[in-house]
This record gives C-alpha cells, sequence and structure tokens, in this order.
C-alpha cells in the first residue's frame, strides 16, 4: 500500500478519491456549490488556478459545467499531481498547466479569473497562510473571485469538542473505520491547523479582497469567497 506521506492528507494519494467523501461530510456538495457560485459570478472564465488541486475533481467538474479553458493546477504533492494527470488526460482542447508548489510558494506569471484552494491552506500556520493567500489575490484578475474551503476551529472550547465528535460520527457512518477516523482526527490541531471564521474573514479583508463573504458552513468545514 503507498504510504500517506506522499502528501499531506491522512490517506495516500491512490486512497484519496475513494476516501475523500467519507472523511468530509457534503464534500460533492461542497463542489456543486462552488461551481454554481462561479456561474453566476464569472458566467464565461477563461482561466482558472486550482492550488492544492489534490487529483484534480474540481477542475475536471468545471470542465464539465464551463468547457474550455486555460488551468494551472498546482498541488505539493507529485503523487496527487500526477493522477490528476492521469484523470484529465484525453481531454480535447484543455490546456492544463501542472505546478508542484504549496500555495505560499507558488508564483505565476499568469493572471486568472479564478483561483480556488479547496482544503489546501488549513496544513499552514498562520506566516504561511498568510503568504498564500496573498499569493491567491496577486494572481487573480481584477474584480474576479477567489474561493477557498477550509476545516475551521470553532470559538470554544466546547463548540471544538462538540464539532469534533459529530465529526467523527459522520466519518464512522461513511464507511470509515474507527482506527481510520481516530488517526485523522488526532491531526486536527497538530498537522490541521484551522482558525475560526472570523479569522478567515479578517484574513482575507487584510489581504486587500473588497467583497468577503462565507459561501456556506458545515460541520468543521466552511467555504469563503472574496472579490479582488
Amino acid at each position: 500500500m503507498q504510504s500517506a506521506k506522499d502528501n499531506k492528507t491522512s490517506q495516500s494519494a491512490l486512497q484519496y478519491d475513494e476516501n475523500i467523501a467519507k472523511t468530509i461530510p457534503r464534500y460533492q456538495f461542497f463542489h456543486d456549490e462552488i461551481i454554481d457560485l462561479v456561474k453566476f459570478s464569472a458566467p464565461k472564465p477563461k482561466s482558472w488556478l486550482d492550488t492544492g488541486c489534490g487529483t484534480g475533481t474540481l477542475i475536471l467538474q468545471a470542465i464539465q459545467e464551463f468547457g474550455k479553458l486555460k488551468f494551472v493546477a498546482a498541488d505539493p504533492s507529485e503523487a496527487m499531481l500526477q493522477i490528476a494527470r492521469e484523470k484529465l488526460s484525453g481531454l480535447s482542447g484543455i490546456e492544463i498547466r501542472y505546478v508542484m508548489s504549496g500555495t505560499e510558494q507558488l508564483c505565476c506569471q499568469e493572471r486568472f479569473d479564478v483561483v480556488t484552494a479547496i482544503l489546501a491552506h488549513h496544513y499552514l500556520d498562520i506566516e504561511d497562510r498568510i503568504k498564500a493567500t496573498r499569493n491567491c489575490f496577486q494572481m487573480l484578475n481584477e474584480g474576479c473571485m477567489y474561493i477557498t474551503l477550509e476545516t475551521i476551529r470553532p470559538n470554544t472550547e466546547q463548540g471544538r469538542e462538540i464539532g469534533l465528535k459529530r465529526w467523527r460520527s459522520a466519518q464512522l457512518a461513511n464507511g470509515k473505520t474507527p482506527a481510520s477516523v481516530d488517526h485523522h482526527l488526532q491531526r486536527y490541531g497538530t498537522e490541521l491547523l484551522p482558525i475560526t471564521i472570523e479569522a478567515h474573514l479578517d484574513l482575507l479583508r487584510n489581504i486587500g479582497f473588497r467583497t468577503v463573504e462565507v459561501l456556506l458552513a458545515s460541520g468543521m468545514q466552511a467555504a469563503f469567497y472574496s472579490i479582488k
């Protein structure tokens, strides 16, 4: 079995697609809402950066919805990018450039109509999170949208305890073993470094986005969108 150390998640890249929906409740719903948001904010985007692209699932859904676009798929994991290449190969008329980099180190000369960072920045400490968010801002065209989805930290210790209990129950109900659930949740606060919803909003405003909104929040995850 391939080691989970080939990426930052709690499962190997080869196991990621099989397990992510079991790990993140309403995972596909989040993706559907992100695509729907782009339809109303940028109905004909020409360029899209997906940083922390993982196995390329969101890019595939974006292609199915919006057709021919220029994509940059960035991820710090070579194993994830290889799966993304295989998943997205054979799509005619689609330009995809693959970059092995975390967002905090990413530097593209291009500017994009859409920038997404899905479950990518909750591995970063606050200094690198600021760098990553600033890079997303700088790589975005004026008037265009940045969307991020992250695991969050509740405001209180009691809220944290309740949230983690509910998250554990949801993962078990989705078919994960108790051992795999415990392994994942033990990373919360150590390898996963979530911040509160309020801290997310403050960060986005401080970076310089003129519109900052919560797209949705469910359990221990929340999605945000910002317009430059």
